[in-house]
């Protein structure tokens, strides 16, 4: 297969997925992108925002419409990691323990609300996420590929919840924030809850994760001018001496915003990353990979303004003309 109907065939599949789950999701097409950027590179994706805007159901849908093996984990104080891992139980019958896996073993996993598990069951569940494997009884098992989680997390409430420590939300590959839709998507949800079961439930399984597998293995294919590639090295090291920030990027942020930019250029129909797919991740990629100083919060500093002074203070000096 050439590399032009390599490219087609991502950005064929990439729109049947945004075109299925935007029946129910309805308004945040850049959401569902950011989704399948992540699922291409092999990361996970961290969805931080207000109860109701419809985070728990934009997960379900991505899972249905990508097939494959999927479980939902709803978080509580008192969910322990052998509820996610499993556990083994005696036989007596044999006189032997069987491991019973828990929902962990499956390719596209639902972390509903991860912010009310203990950090003991975050740490177990973070764990798999980085490995890629869980250990039982000592022994290393291989986890699905692709093995690919959505966490949710509800910013606002604090009584009840452990909330994830910022170098830990360095393994989920990007955070996202929805927001509340417009006007327009809005009315289109009123209408579409004229009946007794959610939409979700109509959908149909439109693609299936050996595709997945196949996507994953064409983006890491993709162009990346040398220019670029410094570009990026400039963002990281601007970070780690920036006046605004306690913490700044780690090499694992570096790499995150490289294939996420090969992953977003091959969305968009291109074999090649341009300087607009860097800066359109930067904010996702990079926002939860850096501490903003303390004296910088109280000034009002936010993470999106900390993000842009960052790439304001680089500049990418390019000829249009030399890339692609």
């Amino acid at each position: 297969m050439t590399k032009n109907r390599e490219i087609d065939k991502i950005t064929d599949w990439s729109k049947k997925i945004i075109n299925s789950v935007e029946k129910v999701f309805y308004g945040k097409t850049e959401v569902i992108e950011m989704i399948l950027v992540s699922l291409l590179c092999g990361g996970h994706v961290l969805i931080e925002d207000v109860p109701g805007v419809g985070k728990t159901i934009l997960a379900r849908a991505i899972a249905i419409s990508l097939g494959g093996n999927f479980n939902r984990i709803q978080c509580t104080p008192d969910l322990l990691p052998a509820d996610i891992i499993g556990v083994s139980i005696y036989n007596p019958k044999e006189a032997t323990f069987n491991f019973h896996y828990g929902p962990i073993l499956s390719n596209i996993l639902l972390v509903d609300e991860i912010n009310r598990a203990t950090p003991r069951t975050q740490s177990a569940l973070l764990e798999a996420m980085a490995e890629n494997q869980i250990s039982v009884d000592g022994k290393p098992i291989q986890l699905p590929s692709p093995f690919f989680v959505m966490a949710t997390e509800n910013p606002i409430e604090f009584e009840g919840t452990y909330p994830l420590p910022e170098a830990q939300k360095d393994r989920f590959f990007m955070s996202l924030k929805i927001g509340y839709p417009p006007r327009e998507a809005e009315s289109l949800i009123l209408e579409s809850q004229r009946r007794t079961k959610h939409p979700v439930v109509d959908l149909q399984k439109i693609t299936d994760i050996e595709t997945v597998v196949e996507m994953q293995s064409i983006i890491v294919n993709i162009q990346v001018h040398k220019m670029l590639k410094n570009y990026i090295l400039d963002i990281a090291e601007a970070s780690r001496g920036h006046s605004i920030f306690q913490m700044g990027i780690s090499p694992r942020g570096t790499l995150a915003l490289y294939k996420g930019a090969q992953a977003l250029a091959a969305l968009r129909g291109r074999d090649y990353v341009t300087p607009e797919d860097i800066k359109e991740l930067a904010f996702p990629i990079l926002s939860k990979r850096v501490i903003i100083k303390a004296e910088q919060l109280m000034k009002g500093m936010t993470e999106e303004m900390a993000i842009k002074s960052l790439m304001d203070s680089i500049e990418l000096s390019l000829l249009k003309d030399s890339i692609g």
